[in-house]
């Protein structure tokens, strides 16, 4: 009787027994909300007075189109977020003809903004997953032998996309291009969340022993690397490794297996922050969903 009582009211037309523990934090939800609306009123002054400087808080605000200056040249292409900043407080950034030097100035459309003695015009974000091949390398040095990954995905926009992280000719597996500057800084930082799994291929089989050591951890360069996972690949040889890290860097791969004196024959990302190959061939790319963006971006 008390706890229908109790819901008829506060809400008679949901009498159900069945929702008293559900209801308990509704009532705690309007309060706070309606609070200090009710406060106002009490007061003869305060009513009048608030509007007015309501309306002045208000009016800061912008547009949801606008943007801030430094995003908006770093969705240009020509540098990151922090460096942005840089150039704007040296005063190489002009506005409409005037010179911007205000940390978080926000640009609305139509805005020509001047960089440097050149217009921008911002692209559209681009996000491209590719399965990547041997004998591709993400390397900008001339190479007759070997080709850069950028031929593989030419055809996919004109944006100046570019690989996040480095592989080298004989590393497989998930690359992500992208022309969103702040996402490539973020997957460069050495301390991510998100985890990377590789296959990799020994020359000869892994000893147990070694197994576990890695798995407590490895030491390069005089700074700790944690493994979040190390494993033999089911129904394979020993020389079959399944590695799971947070770094984007494949050269610690191939560093971890060689500290323990073994060679490494092949490695293939089999997993970017929750990207996954399927039916994605070798060799072959395709654009990221809408979600799938959002969770890099979240990740």
């Amino acid at each position: 009787m008390n706890n229908k009582e109790g819901n008829n009211k506060r809400n008679s037309s949901r009498p159900n027994s069945s929702r008293p523990n559900s209801n308990k934090p509704k009532p705690a939800m309007p309060k706070r909300a309606q609070g200090p609306k009710k406060a106002k009123p009490t007061s003869d002054a305060a009513p009048k007075r608030a509007p007015k400087s309501a309306q002045n808080n208000v009016a800061k605000p912008l547009k949801s189109d606008d943007i801030r200056l430094n995003k908006y040249i770093a969705n240009s292409g020509v540098c990151s977020r922090r460096d942005a900043d840089i150039y704007i407080q040296s005063g190489n950034v002009k506005v409409n003809g005037e010179v911007i030097t205000e940390m978080g100035y926000k640009v609305k459309p139509g805005d020509v903004v001047n960089f440097d003695g050149a217009t921008l015009t911002p692209e559209r974000k681009e996000y491209i997953l590719l399965n990547k091949p041997k004998n591709f390398t993400t390397s900008n040095e001339d190479d007759a032998d070997h080709r850069n990954v950028l031929e593989l995905v030419r055809a996919a926009t004109n944006a100046k996309i570019q690989p996040i992280g480095r592989m080298d000719k004989n590393t497989t597996g998930l690359l992500v291009f992208t022309n969103d500057t702040d996402m490539i800084r973020k997957f460069s930082l050495p301390n991510q969340k998100s985890t990377k799994i590789y296959q990799v291929t020994l020359d000869k089989n892994l000893k147990f022993e070694d197994l576990e050591k890695i798995s407590n951890g490895v030491t390069l360069d005089g700074h700790k690397l944690y493994v979040d996972e190390i494993t033999y690949v089911e129904n394979e040889p020993k020389t079959e490794i399944g590695l799971k890290l947070r770094t984007a860097n494949v050269k610690v791969v191939r560093a971890i297996f060689e500290s323990y004196k073994y060679n490494v024959i092949k490695i293939d990302r089999v997993s970017f922050a929750g990207l996954t190959k399927k039916n994605l061939p070798r060799g072959n790319w395709r654009f990221l969903t809408e979600q799938e963006i959002i969770n890099l971006k979240n990740v």
